[in-house]
């Protein structure tokens, strides 16, 4: 076995009151999370409004993922030698203009160029906020499952809530509440975070040394495999509650709620594990995945069965963020910030296809058979990762970092 050690950097340890920083990058990435996913709630009136098809107004989820995608590694290589606290803080900036030009849009032109501005900000912010956990508290691991817990409660408390202010006064008024988020954010962020020199930040180089390693390549192929997965079925699972299980509107939004609690719980499950064995971990949250969205279709035809498999779902997804984060921190634990980089991109640019490809399915077949592939992908996800176990030899004898 071989320990890889990041090199010396003469920094002193953080120190506990780091917390309320790392709360303050919690909540941005989850003003982020919730601007991202708010139009799945407010796609119709958007449309109406401005007289454009479902299939363009879905533009809107689409375009921010392939943004960030590209944003990701082209931002942070640009800001290599900048101040890391100035850049959480001028990203936070411009998510808050985003929602204030799409809550003032003229015509549907601006709501687009919001979201591409959205897309930076998740290609940037991410990259950058996501290895920033241990610098900023003395327990990187528990530091790291708080973050990624912003997932989660973007889906269960974010976009509801923005959804409920958007039925209620409109669905300009729902782009305030994140935007209205986000300044608070900017707040916390001038007032609580240290300076955070750029330190081991991403360049080109260093992305394209990670690229031609296997522990990048196996981490690049596994988040493919389950983040298509994920947003092909869960994209489209409302039509499914309502059209197999025959779940009035009016509880779905419980459905939804157990499965984001059960998102949170299993982001901190998955921390400590995660961070000892990440391709086992991650394997186990594919398994947990393919096993609840198969089951579906037969189990989920009535009520109790829909939900119970919803919390597993939600369990193994809560897990997936965190343990892909970990599989590329692994692959290069000399640069933190690389890894999170290639983490962003793969992530946001499978979040958009999968949910691409889940539409046309449901478009040209039905729910179920959106839900089939859906667990059948993530079924071969957790295969792959047991067949990459074996041809390395294990974790522990594939020449990655072994953690301390």
């Amino acid at each position: 076995m071989r320990t890889a050690t990041p090199p010396a950097t003469g920094r002193i340890a953080p120190p506990s009151s780091g917390w309320p920083a790392v709360l303050a990058v919690t909540t941005g990435i989850f003003a982020i999370v919730t601007t991202e996913i708010l139009p799945i709630g407010l796609l119709t009136p958007i449309g109406r409004d401005f007289t454009v098809s479902d299939g363009t107004a879905g533009l809107m989820m689409a375009m921010p993922g392939y943004v960030a995608a590209a944003a990701a590694p082209a931002v942070t290589v640009a800001t290599a030698g900048v101040d890391r606290r100035r850049m959480l803080c001028a990203f936070m900036f411009l998510l808050a203009s985003a929602n204030a030009i799409a809550a003032a849009a003229p015509a549907y032109w601006a709501v687009l160029l919001s979201r591409v501005l959205v897309g930076i900000v998740i290609g940037g912010f991410w990259s950058i906020g996501a290895g920033l956990a241990g610098r900023l508290a003395r327990s990187a691991r528990r530091a790291t499952a708080v973050v990624f817990s912003a997932v989660p409660l973007g889906s269960v408390v974010g976009v509801p809530l923005g959804t409920l202010i958007g039925d209620l006064a409109g669905w300009r008024a729902g782009f305030l509440m994140p935007g209205l988020l986000s300044a608070g954010v900017l707040v916390a962020l001038v007032l609580l975070l240290p300076p955070l020199p750029a330190e081991r930040a991403a360049r080109l180089g260093v992305l394209r040394g990670m690229l031609r390693g296997t522990g990048t390549r196996s981490a690049l192929l596994l988040t493919f495999l389950i983040v298509l997965a994920h947003f092909g079925a869960y994209t489209y699972v409302t039509p499914f509650l309502e059209g197999v299980t025959d779940v009035p509107p009016a509880r779905i939004t419980l459905f939804l709620l157990a499965y984001g609690a059960a998102g949170v719980a299993g982001t901190f499950l998955a921390g400590t594990a995660a961070a000892r064995r990440p391709h086992a971990a991650f394997g186990a949250a594919g398994a947990l995945i393919a096993v609840a969205v198969l089951a579906l279709p037969f189990l989920g035809r009535a009520e109790p069965g829909a939900l119970a498999l919803l919390v597993v779902w939600g369990i193994g997804y809560g897990a997936v963020p965190v343990c892909s984060q970990a599989c590329f921190a692994r692959s290069a634990p000399e640069s933190p910030e690389a890894a999170s980089v290639l983490f962003t991109a793969s992530f946001q640019a499978t979040l958009s296809s999968g949910a691409l490809v889940g539409g046309a399915v449901l478009d040209h077949t039905s729910a179920r058979t959106v839900m089939l592939l859906g667990g059948a992908t993530a079924a071969v996800m957790a295969a792959t990762t047991v067949l990459l176990g074996r041809l390395t030899g294990g974790e522990e004898k594939s020449g990655e970092i072994s953690p301390a």
